[in-house]
Parts: structure tokens; sequence; C-alpha cells
């Protein structure tokens, strides 16, 4: 018999060169908190769920908007990280590996 597994439904997000140890990560514009929300692992930020990205659009859904029949409302959640560079205060958008 086997017993269902659990699937490990987690996002990295890989960080540009150049962050330290005082960043500060959003996502679509919330702050979120390491521990809780996500963890470090080298340069690589592991986030404790899923980050919804909208997929590629098929013919059809691209025709559907070209018509101006349909849009896309698909959810799609942004990562901005917040740091010290070179140059001062920078802020990169990111998006989680597939």
């Amino acid at each position: 018999m086997g017993h269902p597994k659990r699937v490990d439904e987690r996002s990295r997000i890989e960080l540009p060169v150049g962050v330290g140890d005082r960043y500060e990560v959003y996502v679509n514009g919330v702050r979120q908190e390491p521990g809780r929300d996500f963890d470090r692992i080298g340069d690589t930020l592991v986030f404790r769920r899923a980050l919804a990205r909208e997929g590629r659009l098929g013919p059809v859904r691209w025709l559907s908007m070209l018509l101006g029949v349909a849009g896309t409302y698909r959810k799609h959640e942004s990562v901005d990280v917040v740091y010290e560079g070179d140059r001062g205060r920078t802020v990169a958008t990111l998006a989680p590996r597939s």
C-alpha cells in the first residue's frame, strides 16, 4: 500500500552578487520576515511556500487577448530584494526558479 507523498512546495530565489547580510525582502510589496517566511541558504532565498508565477500563455489565450475578448488575470507574485550595493541602496526584482 502506497502512502501519498507530500510535495515540498517551496520557491527558490537566487540573490544577486553583492547582497550582504543586511537586506529586505518583499513579495508584492509586503515585507517578508527571515525565519518565518523564508530562509537564506548561501546566495539562495528559500520561501516556505510556493510563489505564484503566471505561466506561458497558449495560442488561444493570446488570440483572445489580441481580439480584446479576455485579459490575463492569473496570479503572479513578484519578489523585490532591497540591499546596499556598490552604488548605494539597490532594489532587485527577482523571479523564482522553476
